[in-house]
């Protein structure tokens, strides 16, 4: 008989500092049959879906559902999430499982519950016929991985490369793990490591250290003959206040291994020893114009990690959209979520030149909206196709999203693409789907830490970080941190680091 997988995926990185909620209706849902329909669409569901194809295995579904990031989740998503994936995982397992498949973040976080993938798998485990089940999961690079979560999981495996363009592959990897355990009977277990550091997400790019030293140590210590089936670095999430925030190593390993121990206390020695690496700052956006002048070869991109999407920001900081308009900016690109002036537009004629108040309205620090005069250039539907289909937003959602209605206006030199959702600007059809070719332009705002990169950063003259207000700015000491487990580099004075194993 074919081997049966229970399977199921509940994706959120949650911002706990934000302080719009994030509801049910705020999640894409799929049930049953509508999640093999994904099998295809390049997400790490995408992924498993093909290898149990290749493997033989007989995938029985039961919910999907996925939020960009944003802020605190009501505690009822999370039961009402429970609810459903018990009422199709008990009949499932009454009948015979052989495995348990999920896709998970890592981040997500509800007001009453900080870990919530710790509960997920803890109450899993704990139905009839559960315990003993072969657990694999995938979980994103900026996941704040628990020893709880370990401790329920056989094999969680983590993305190792940001941008996130490694999803699916990471899938790959994973049901390659669990087959490997199937096939031999080996079921292996997950071992863990709190390293005492937080960095934000423009530190934990894996093109730069630390993220490449210690992605690269930890591929070198895995696989062929070694124990260590897989060994994962997540770089964690800053912008939840609980108390699995920070860098965490986590080892699949076969059961009883020395090895597994040894190389969680190099791997954090090494993260430790390569803090420094992932603190950043920033100049301020009116400086790096001062540095650049006027008129430099373009594109030049204006990378404002403060207003991140992918890190669960509004998208509707004006940092840099004021500092261009100050400055008269010629031959300018800006995006900006403001669904109040999309539908305001809306009830406009193409051409039409109206006074607007854009951006401004989320977050409490943004000096508030630009009044600026614009010509109302396009109006379209914001359904696109990824351009790119090993890109960062694939990991989050598959090959397509939906910006929702969008519209792009003119001031004088400044192009402002406008959208109804807040869109991470990781993939180019975000803009080409809109009749606007970013390569024409000599100033692009960016509102990403590092997702952007793949996209971008081949057809850029130049790349300048800038800091801006807003609620991913990369000061950590801003944040009213209080359920943080203390202390931690660099809100605290260390100097001898405490490691946590499990």
């Amino acid at each position: 008989m074919k081997p049966r997988i229970l399977f199921g995926v509940l994706f959120h990185e949650t911002h706990t500092f934000l302080p719009d909620p994030t509801r049910w209706s705020d999640f894409a849902v799929a049930r049953g049959d509508e999640i093999l329909a994904k099998e295809g669409d390049e997400s790490p569901t995408a992924g498993f879906l093909e290898e149990a194809r290749r493997y033989g295995w007989q995938v029985v579904p039961t919910i999907d559902a996925r939020a960009v990031p944003s802020g605190p989740v009501e505690d009822e998503v999370f039961e009402r999430y429970w609810t459903e994936f018990s009422e199709r995982a008990k009949p499932a397992l009454a009948q015979g499982v052989d495995a348990i498949f999920l896709v998970l973040h890592g981040a997500m976080a509800t007001r009453s519950i900080d870990d919530v993938e710790g509960e997920l798998l803890t109450r899993l485990r704990a139905l009839p016929g559960a315990a003993r089940l072969p657990l694999f999961a995938v979980l994103d690079l900026h996941g704040n991985v628990s020893a709880r979560m370990c401790t329920q999981a056989n094999g969680l495996v983590i993305y190792r490369k940001n941008p996130h363009t490694d999803a699916k592959e990471t899938a790959l990897r994973t049901a390659a793990l669990l087959d490997r355990c199937l096939r031999t009977g080996v079921v292996p277990e997950t071992r863990w490591c709190r390293v005492p550091v937080m960095w934000s997400p423009p530190g934990t790019g894996t093109h730069a250290d630390p993220m490449k030293a210690l992605t690269a140590f930890a591929a070198a210590h895995e696989g062929g003959s070694s124990p260590i089936w897989a060994y994962n670095i997540a770089a964690g999430f800053s912008f939840a206040d609980t108390a699995e925030t920070g860098v965490t190593l986590c080892i699949v390993a076969e059961p009883g291994s020395a090895a597994a121990r040894q190389q969680l206390e190099e791997g954090a020695q090494l993260a430790w020893n390569l803090r420094e690496a992932g603190a950043v700052v920033y100049p301020s956006v009116d400086e790096v114009l001062d540095r650049i002048g006027p008129a430099p070869k373009g594109p030049v991109l204006l990378i404002e990690p403060a207003d991140n999407i992918g890190g669960g920001a509004p998208g509707d900081c004006t940092g840099i959209l004021r500092a261009l308009v100050q400055r008269d900016a010629k031959n300018a690109l800006v995006a900006m979520n403001d669904p109040e002036v999309v539908e305001r537009l809306s009830r406009l004629p193409i051409g039409s030149v109206s006074r607007q108040a854009i951006g401004g309205r989320r977050w409490h620090v943004d000096p508030g909206p630009v009044e600026i005069d614009v010509e109302l250039v396009s109006l379209r539907s914001g359904a696109f196709d990824l351009v790119d289909l090993h890109s960062h937003l694939a990991s989050m959602n598959g090959s397509k999203f939906d910006m929702g209605p969008c519209a792009v206006v003119r001031h004088r030199g400044i192009t402002v693409l406008l959208t109804s959702r807040k869109t991470p600007p990781f993939d180019l059809g975000q803009f080409s789907s809109q009749g606007i070719d970013v390569r024409t332009f000599t100033f692009i705002g960016i509102k990403a830490a590092v997702g952007h990169k793949q996209a971008f950063d081949p057809i850029a003259a130049a790349s300048y970080y800038v800091d801006t207000p807003g609620p991913c700015s990369s000061n950590l000491a801003t944040f009213p941190f209080r359920r943080l487990r203390r202390p931690i580099y660099p809100l605290d004075p260390i100097t001898q680091p405490r490691f946590l194993y499990s």
